[in-house]
């Protein structure tokens, strides 16, 4: 197959905010940093490797804000990373500050726990069950 994912874009409602949060408390790398007009092209890498790479969107159109803020209010993730092990890294993030609406939680073949980006967005991490 010659698809292949390279890029996603998760909207964001403070593009310097959400790169401090994405940099600093998550540990993404910027892959990208370009100015574009009023806003920014802001690209972040896993420090973990892999092709996929998280594009921070600024949310200036009325149709993504309008998505945006009806996932936050339903408490639904606008997207989800894997991590290895989900009890590590839920203390390190609460160490760091964030807040969780969801501590570890199991849910079928994963452990999920939800926490807010603090630019509108909830974000789920996940573990798969080795079991």
């Amino acid at each position: 197959m010659e698809l292949k994912i390279k890029l996603t874009s998760l909207f964001v409602n403070d593009q310097g905010a959400a790169l401090a949060f994405y940099k600093d408390t998550l540990g993404f790398l910027v892959s990208q940093d370009i100015p574009a007009g009023d806003y920014r092209w802001l690209q972040l890498a896993s420090p973990e490797g892999g092709d996929a790479e998280l594009s921070l969107e600024p949310n200036v159109n009325p149709a993504a804000r309008t998505y945006q803020e009806a996932l936050y209010e339903q408490g639904i993730p606008a997207t989800a990373f894997e991590v290895d092990d989900l009890g590590a890294e839920y203390e390190r993030l609460k160490g760091a500050g964030v807040k969780f609406s969801t501590p570890p939680t199991p849910a079928g073949a994963a452990i999920i726990a939800v926490f807010d980006d603090t630019v509108g967005n909830l974000i789920q991490i996940y573990q798969l069950d080795a079991n």
